[in-house]
């Protein structure tokens, strides 16, 4: 019942609004100058024209709306333009040196290098970096990474603009080395992803006459057509001499010269060296200072009766 009262009342309502805008159509085409029809016209206008504006403003708000949010998007896209470019210029301001660094490295091996950017990093337990440079850029599986500290690891998988690299501290890989000045050899095993994050090596000598002691820096060794690392990367140094139970040759730990947790610019080695650089590029070792010494030498002088002599000091 309450549906049906709502319905009529609704018709009522809807027949009283056209009878009132017919009649308002009419007085409208009614001649402007009819005396008698003038207030029936102002008022209507008065009554009905503020809806009229109202709508008016409304259309207009929305099609100022339209404008202002395309502004708005374009603002916002000018904005992240600007804060790429900022960041593009700091990343290459911090860049530089490790980029300056590289070179040095690959000029003391004598080797030409295409410099590349870490653009991604392997997940979980995979050691891996992805690379802006590939086989469009001479990239290709087998080739030797390095940066400025040292080795960096080798090339697995290249496509047309990336290539992936596996680190050399990951768990999976070998290293042969050579321990400088002696030129022993030997091969480091990475660490693979460890709890405390410690990330030393093990090195393990092929010869029981080699002799090592902590401090003593490794570099690659030679490799059969310098695959999949080149001679002469620094690696490590040895921090500590392992005893190993039924070993026959000394073994110890290795802290890698690279932190492979802050990769950033890298050199990719597309052309070998002619020769084995040896250990043209390890870090130079810490020589300590001049020791002064004083000898302090006792003369006898003039002295009272009964004193001892004074000690002069002879620099």
């Amino acid at each position: 019942m309450i549906g049906v009262r709502d319905t009529r009342r609704a018709r009522v309502v809807l027949a009283v609004l056209v009878a009132v805008a017919l009649v308002l159509i009419a007085v409208s085409y009614a001649g402007t100058g009819n005396s008698v029809l003038r207030p029936v016209r102002t008022a209507s206008s008065d009554v009905f024209g503020g809806a009229e504006r109202a709508a008016s403003s409304v259309g207009r708000f929305f099609s100022r709306s339209g404008s202002a949010s395309s502004q708005v998007a374009g603002l916002q896209k000018e904005v992240l333009q600007l804060r790429a470019e900022l960041s593009q210029e700091q990343v290459s301001k911090s860049d530089y040196a490790a980029l300056r660094t590289m070179l040095l490295v690959a000029g003391a091996d004598q080797v030409k290098v295409v410099a590349a950017s870490v653009i991604a990093v392997g997940q979980g337990y995979q050691q891996t970096v992805t690379l802006d440079v590939g086989s469009s850029d001479g990239v290709r599986v087998g080739q030797t990474v390095l940066n400025g500290q040292g080795l960096v690891g080798d090339v697995t998988a290249v496509s047309g603009d990336t290539s992936t690299v596996l680190l050399a501290d990951a768990g999976s890989a070998v290293i042969g080395v050579a321990v400088a000045p002696s030129g022993q050899l030997g091969w480091v095993t990475g660490p693979g992803k460890t709890a405390d994050g410690s990330g030393v090596m093990r090195l393990q000598m092929l010869s029981s006459a080699a002799v090592l002691a902590p401090g003593d820096q490794l570099v690659t060794g030679p490799s059969a057509s310098d695959e999949p690392y080149i001679p002469g990367v620094p690696v490590g140094v040895i921090t500590k001499l392992i005893s190993v139970n039924g070993a026959l040759t000394e073994a110890a730990d290795v802290r890698p010269y690279v932190d492979y947790s802050a990769l950033s610019v890298v050199g990719v080695v597309l052309v070998p060296p002619a020769t084995n650089p040896a250990f043209a590029a390890v870090p130079p070792l810490p020589h300590p200072g001049p020791t002064v010494t004083v000898t302090v030498t006792a003369r006898p002088g003039p002295a009272a009766p009964g004193a001892s002599p004074t000690p002069t000091a002879v620099p």
